[in-house]
């Protein structure tokens, strides 16, 4: 009964997010609102992602104000942006969308920012997928938080990609386990021209980096720096 409340309340939850129109707009006001995102909670004292996970990271999902429905048991959905370390810096960034069932990371019901760390050449392949599970198709831990937290290096080489959560503040890792994270090609077209261009061709960046994306780019270029 719980597993039939959940799936119907997930594309319940979905169908109404998917009959808003997206337009140019609201795509470039998600980009901000992800640049807003990464900006902050690398400010958060002695508690944002540690730098020996900041200097490996191969990818950034950013998923703000993922939404919670709740009737018994609870639903969430989201949307965000990707983008990827490059040979010659990140990529312009592509959309995905988030969905599972409650995850435990909300607090009080507030709207909760996600961020996905990809740690090795794997967790960036999994980004590739038009849809993958986190902890089935993909493995993933509740990243550490702290600039130098000892248990840093030792959660990253057992875990693809790092995921965290922050609401009304708190920052910390999650768990994400049986959530859904899946490409959302019709946004991603809409935000480069109409173009047919594909997920691998952005993130390994051999398309030019829209305008309207550069400052989210630059910010996450600028706290995520290589020191290989």
């Amino acid at each position: 009964m719980k597993k039939l409340m959940t799936a119907t309340l997930a594309v319940a939850f979905t169908a109404s997010t998917g009959l808003i129109a997206q337009t140019p707009s609201s795509l470039n006001e998600r980009i901000s609102s992800a640049t807003r995102v990464v900006d902050e909670i690398m400010h958060v004292p002695d508690g944002g992602i540690p730098d020996s996970i900041v200097s490996k990271a191969t990818c950034i999902a950013v998923i703000p104000s993922v939404k919670k429905a709740a009737f018994v048991v609870g639903a969430s959905y989201g949307q965000g942006v990707v983008t990827c370390r490059t040979g010659h810096g990140w990529s312009g960034p592509v959309f995905i969308r988030l969905a599972g069932a409650s995850f435990g990371f909300q607090i009080g019901g507030q709207a909760t920012d996600l961020v996905l760390v990809a740690v090795n050449d794997k967790g960036f392949q999994d980004l590739l997928h038009s849809k993958f599970k986190i902890g089935a198709d993909a493995s993933a831990a509740a990243g550490p938080v702290g600039r130098n937290a000892a248990a840093a290096t030792d959660i990253s080489l057992k875990a693809e990609l790092l995921t965290y959560s922050r609401a009304r503040g708190i920052f910390a890792g999650v768990d994400l386990n049986g959530a859904t994270v899946s490409q959302n090609t019709d946004d991603t077209r809409l935000f480069y021209g109409g173009g047919d261009v594909s997920y691998p061709e952005i993130l390994h960046g051999n398309v030019r980096t829209p305008s309207a994306a550069r400052r989210f780019v630059s910010t996450v270029a600028r706290y995520f720096r290589s020191t290989r």
